[in-house]
């Protein structure tokens, strides 16, 4: 049911920087295009003593570690402690979230990154929001436009919600694991403590708890 796929259901809100985004949302996804705007608005009330402004609207923690190879386009913020390593490519509207880990030639665009999520090895991950302590593995990716270029309906079964929008990746819940070498196609709503097997192809809803295998969820109680 649709309902299982609200904020309140898959995220943590006080995991994340970017709180107030989401607040009077109904689902994850309704943020997408108030990224930029809100990055902006939030970036000029950040503490100088903690995060350094550079040109192009972007705000890097003074804590973080940004490797020189990596390129950043704002706006952006990229929180405390977090790490941005040898060639990340972030092309702005991005929110990397404390203790967060970008990898190697991961690429980030209109994103939510909530604290502790780890893209670290050739990701990309367009148009999406991913939860708290979230995971994808080697080479996993958000397919974030159809190939027919239609416009993205959220599916759950029988349910479907229209969102309007020609550019949407996944949502992926807190505590999610993603496969290597996975694709998450456009719209894909992944729920919370959810684990996604290396190589799938996920379309649509995927419940909390379950392990997606074969095409299938399955409830983690029954493995």
């Amino acid at each position: 049911m649709m309902k299982n796929f609200t904020i309140s259901n898959l995220l943590d809100l006080n995991e994340t920087i970017a709180g107030e985004l989401f607040e009077g949302k109904t689902y994850p996804w309704e943020v997408l295009p108030e990224i930029g705007d809100f990055i902006i608005k939030l970036g000029n009330t950040l503490d100088p003593a903690e995060y350094e402004h550079l040109e192009g609207d972007i705000w890097i923690a003074r804590s973080a570690q940004v490797a020189s190879t990596a390129s950043i386009h704002g706006p952006a913020i990229i929180g405390k402690n977090a790490e941005v390593r040898h060639c990340a490519f972030i092309r702005g509207k991005a929110i990397v979230g404390e203790g967060c880990v970008v990898g190697n030639s991961t690429e980030l665009k209109n994103v939510v990154l909530f604290n502790c999520v780890q893209v670290p090895h050739y990701n990309y991950v367009g148009d999406s929001v991913l939860g708290y302590k979230s995971h994808m593995g080697a080479g996993s990716i958000c397919s974030n436009v159809k190939s027919d270029k239609k416009l993205v309906i959220v599916k759950d079964g029988q349910e479907q919600v229209e969102t309007g929008f020609k550019k949407f990746g996944a949502m992926l819940g807190d505590h999610v694991e993603v496969g290597c070498g996975s694709v998450l196609n456009p719209g894909s709503v992944i729920g919370r403590n959810t684990n996604i097997y290396p190589l799938s192809s996920v379309r649509g809803c995927v419940p909390c708890d379950s392990i997606f295998k074969n095409g299938e969820p399955v409830p983690k109680r029954e493995m």
